[in-house]
């Protein structure tokens, strides 16, 4: 093997997602190591990391890929097929075998400022190690965070401000139609797998049962339910209020997430964050949808879908969104919301 086998990083963080991609349509796992370089500082000739990498490659498979994770600090080796072997056995002849070429090239002293990591793809997909740029297009080139974090900012203030008065009027109808807070506050899923508290105005009756909607959800991914779903909401729930009908019908009781975006838990526009037992009845490929982008109040299935769509194709617009989006993209989104939202089309 020569130097060329050592990829660069940004091909080897392509290779990287396309092998993800392969193992979410067929669910045949991969593992990813890493060697950190790191505490080794800069006491390493370029030269002496490259040959490090090189051997590396030579010690494993032909159809394994060696390349920089973080060039040069962290060097990637993609095991593309585990072949039944368990995760114990083959991560312990991995890290022994990656010591023993390092060993040939390092002092005893400077082996242990080595590290390395073992990672399984699916097992470990919520792990920031699979989280990379290249899986939603190269995001800083189209739509930079400082622009996209100004949008959020600027308008969830000025709706806040703007909507004072309907904020008012909803809190004091829901105080005296129904016994309970005004808010209702729950854990969903957001960028990167992490949870936060999402606001609504409360649309239900206080100490619902929330088993008849984990079970309607679960069908609804599962794909048994009949005809076009009602994604996410059960039409003629019998736990929504009066005022919570209304609410519900138009997306009013979305409003109080102006203060989840405030607080960068979510965006104007993205995805729909989900509901933890939803994302665990998630696929693979479903997953993409929060790991790629930050949940938005509004979105590509907001406004052009809802509940006439089925699951998967929600998903499937949230991932082109993902794919395509932009500043003006999203300016586009947020301007026909509002057509959406008085329509009422496909919503309940």
């Amino acid at each position: 093997m020569n130097i060329d086998t050592v990829v660069d990083e940004v091909l080897f963080k392509r290779l990287l997602s396309l092998e993800k991609r392969r193992c979410e349509r067929t669910g045949v796992p991969f593992a990813l190591v890493l060697v950190h370089l790191e505490e080794l500082g800069g006491a390493l000739d370029r030269n002496v990391v490259e040959q490090m990498a090189v051997a590396l490659g030579d010690a494993m498979r032909e159809t394994d890929i060696t390349g920089w994770y973080q060039d040069p600090s962290t060097i990637g080796i993609i095991l593309t097929t585990l072949n039944g072997s368990d995760r114990p056995t083959l991560e312990s002849v991995i890290v022994e075998r990656s010591k023993a070429v390092l060993s040939a090239h390092l002092d005893p002293k400077q082996m242990d400022d080595v590290w390395i990591s073992f990672h399984v793809f699916p097992e470990d997909a919520n792990s920031h190690i699979f989280y990379l740029e290249t899986d939603s297009g190269s995001l800083k080139k189209k739509n930079p965070g400082v622009l996209k974090r100004a949008m959020d900012v600027t308008g969830s203030l000025a709706a806040v401000v703007a909507l004072s008065p309907v904020f008012a009027a909803i809190a004091l109808l829901i105080k005296v139609t129904s016994r309970g807070p005004v808010f209702f506050r729950q854990k969903r899923v957001g960028q990167f797998g992490r949870e936060f508290t999402f606001l609504k105005f409360r649309s239900m009756y206080v100490n619902n049962d929330p088993t008849i909607h984990k079970e309607y959800i679960r069908k609804l991914i599962e794909k048994k339910l009949d005809g076009p779903a009602g994604t996410f909401k059960i039409k003629n729930d019998p736990r929504i209020t009066r005022i919570g009908r209304f609410i519900r019908k138009t997306s009013l009781d979305e409003l109080p997430q102006f203060f989840n975006v405030l607080k960068g838990e979510m965006s104007l526009v993205g995805p729909r964050p989900p509901i933890p037992y939803e994302f665990e009845s998630y696929s693979l490929w479903h997953r993409r949808r929060i790991t790629e982008a930050k949940p938005g109040i509004t979105g590509e299935w907001q406004v052009h879908g809802r509940s006439r769509t089925t699951f998967d194709d929600m998903v499937r617009m949230d991932l082109r969104y993902v794919r395509n989006q932009s500043f003006w993209l999203d300016l586009k989104i947020l301007l026909k919301t509002p057509f959406a939202v008085f329509s009422g089309d496909g919503a309940y």
